[in-house]
């Protein structure tokens, strides 16, 4: 298998662990579970983000262009509606 498609697997299976994590801290009343959780948390976004990093760096991964001030705006618009 190809180094790209390795990387690339391996981001979106970090992804599906942060939202799993994400869930599970939102569920847990136990106080230490949930330090702990966030402890893991945290190690998988640092690992997550030194992955998409060296993605980047080997144009594995290009990101998406970045958004104008009016999209933005747009957006913000959208959500302070709802709110």
């Amino acid at each position: 298998m190809q180094e790209k498609y390795m990387v690339t697997d391996a981001l979106a299976c970090i992804n599906a662990e942060l939202g799993k994590y994400a869930n599970m801290i939102a569920q847990t009343d136990n106080k230490q579970l949930k330090q702990t959780l966030k402890t893991f948390r945290d190690n998988c976004e640092k690992s997550q983000e030194d992955l998409y990093e060296m993605a980047r760096s080997k144009n594995y991964y290009i990101p998406a262009q970045k958004a104008t001030e009016q999209e933005i705006q747009r957006v913000k618009s959208i959500f302070t509606a709802t709110l």
